[in-house]
Parts: C-alpha cells; structure tokens; sequence
C-alpha cells in the first residue's frame, strides 16, 4: 500500500462517517444482506458503500467466504481506530447536552450483583443534585479481571471488585482505577438463627451449618475456603453458591442459614434484612472496589460528575479515604482531565 499523503485531499473528502456506519454494520451483522435488512437500504447500495471506502483506502476491506463477510488485516486496524473516533463524537454530543442542561446527562455503567446497593445509594444521592440524569446498568461478572465491555465502549465505567490493587492508578496497560473502599467479607445470620447472640465464635463450630455464599472459584468463595483452610479446616461445601446478594440475605433473614455477604451490602441491607454479623474474621486481604474507566477516553461532563458524587459516597458511608484508597491513587493520565481525589 502507497504511503498516504495530503490526506485531506486522496482521502478526506471522500470518507464519510455514514460510509463508516456502513462498514461497522456490514462486520458485525457478517454479510451485506443482514446489514442491508438493518440499515433498512438495498443490498447492492451496501455493496457499493464498502467498494467505494475500498477504492478510497486502496485496500481490500472485507474478505467474502461462504460463511458471510469478516474483515481483513487492514479492516480491522479500520475498525479500531473508526470506532473511537466515532465514540468521542458521541461524546462530544453528550457534551454539549449536559453543558445545556446541568441537571440532565448519562451515565453507562457496568455493576456486578454485589455492587448494586452501593451503586443504589449513589444514584440516590447523586439524582437529588441532578433529577434528569440518567442511568444505563449493565451486569458484569465479578471479580472483574476482563472490561470487554469498556473496550468495545458500550459503557462509560465500570465498578468492579478487583482481585488486587492497581499500581499508580492503573490496572491495565489502557485501563485506569481509582479504588473507592475496601469492602470486606463477613459472616451474617438472621435475628433467629442459634448463632446470633454469641460473642464469641469459632470456625471450627461453623463447619457443618447450612451456608450461603457466591461459588467458591470467585473472590468470596476464595476467602471462605482460605478462612477454613489456615484453621487446618475442610471448608464446607456450599448449601447454596449464587452470586445474588439479595437471595443470600433474604435466605439468611429466615434464621437457619449463615450468609457471606460483603460489608457494603450489609450497610444497605442489613436492616431491612435484620441480619447481624457473626464475630468471625474470614480474611485479612483487601477487597477494593474501584471504578474503571478506559484509558485516554474522554469522560463526558456527566460521568465526571458521578465519579465525584461515587467518591463523596464511599467517604460518607466508609469514612475518610483509607489506607487501601492511598495506595492506589489515580495517576494523572496525559491529554485527560481527572477530577481530583478530595483530601
């Protein structure tokens, strides 16, 4: 391929942003039929689009099998590169809306099951400042250890308990993470359960009594069975592994379960579940929750603001920023603005 020059000139004038439109559709439906069918246009006039961005690149964009279309080489560098330029217009929409209106804006965040009642609490107190904002939540598994979602930009942010802290504010060579709290692990028991008045408790005692907690391959799981194990203990199996924290402390409210539930949802949840916490200690290790964001990706006035409200709500529920907090500080990224942590 030619080494392109006077860009504007070969190229510019003639790439268009709707040709590019074309293009995504065209890779992610697979053929030109399907993406025809969605753009509601004619398959030839689909045909056409991705001939002309052809002849513009000079390149073969698409390789057509029997199967249906996939990109090349040179259609997925496309791809990348058209993708986030066509993410930070869309950003600069969301701009300019939020600049229009203050009170108004989105925020796209990915949440796993057990963030949801800190998510909850700073939603609330984020919508009394701002009452037309609005909240996209999409599920992701935890711990989180792959963002597909925030590369592929479908979402602004991601809170996320992490395995371990990030170095210098980053997690990943282009994922960035602010931790907000630790988040602990405990033991809980309903107002009925046998176990509820004790002061003082051993593991070895616990070893054969009915428990909840997520699968014992995730965060958690893992903490529970170290627990057992340094005691020179089997840990107990299990009577049921979900991830859902409102069906372990709803379960765990009727008296003879025991529950491992981290400590933000007892905050949110323990009254209305009127669960008490058992004077057990299942870990030592750190269980930070951060917020991940893509590295060099713009962040709309909007998300910049939840961020903000997220760290004023870890601080007002967890107290002032915590040793775990410190050592992860955010690093300053270069061409992108980040709100400074409060002291």
């Amino acid at each position: 391929m030619p080494r392109i020059v006077q860009w504007e000139r070969h190229i510019g004038r003639r790439l268009r942003l709707r040709d590019l439109f074309v293009f995504f559709t065209v890779v992610e439906c697979g053929s030109m039929a399907k993406a025809a069918l969605q753009l509601d246009v004619s398959t030839p006039s689909v045909s056409d689009v991705i001939s002309d961005l052809e002849h513009a690149l000079k390149v073969r964009l698409l390789d057509r099998t029997p199967k249906g279309v996939v990109p090349t080489s040179y259609g997925r560098a496309l791809l990348a590169r058209a993708h986030a330029a066509f993410d930070e217009l869309r950003q600069g929409i969301r701009d300019i809306e939020f600049i229009s209106d203050p009170t108004a804006g989105e925020v796209r965040i990915g949440c796993s099951d057990s963030l949801l009642a800190f998510l909850a609490m700073v939603i609330e107190r984020l919508t009394l400042k701002h009452p037309r904002m609005h909240f996209h939540i999409q599920q992701v598994h935890w711990p989180t250890v792959e963002f597909p979602e925030l590369y592929k930009r479908e979402i602004d942010l991601v809170l996320a308990r992490l395995v371990k802290l990030p170095e210098r504010g980053r997690l990943e060579e282009d994922l960035d993470a602010e931790v907000l709290f630790d988040d602990p692990f405990s033991a809980v028991v309903g107002p009925n359960s046998k176990w509820a008045t004790r002061r003082k408790l051993d593991l070895a005692e616990l070893v054969d009594e009915p428990w909840l907690l997520t699968p014992l391959d995730v965060l958690a799981g893992r903490f529970f069975a170290e627990a057992f194990e340094a005691r020179g203990l089997k840990p107990p199996k299990p009577l049921v592994a979900a991830y859902s924290p409102y069906l372990r402390s709803s379960l765990a409210s009727r008296g003879q379960f025991i529950a491992v539930l981290p400590r933000s949802v007892l905050h949110a949840d323990g009254k209305l579940y009127s669960l008490k916490r058992l004077p057990i200690q299942l870990s030592n290790r750190a269980s930070p929750v951060a917020i991940v964001t893509l590295r060099n990706r713009t962040l709309t006035p909007a998300v910049r603001v939840f961020v903000e409200c997220a760290r004023e709500s870890a601080n007002a529920i967890f107290g002032e920023k915590s040793e775990t907090r410190a050592l992860a500080a955010p690093a300053n990224a270069k061409g992108r603005e980040l709100i400074p942590s409060r002291p």
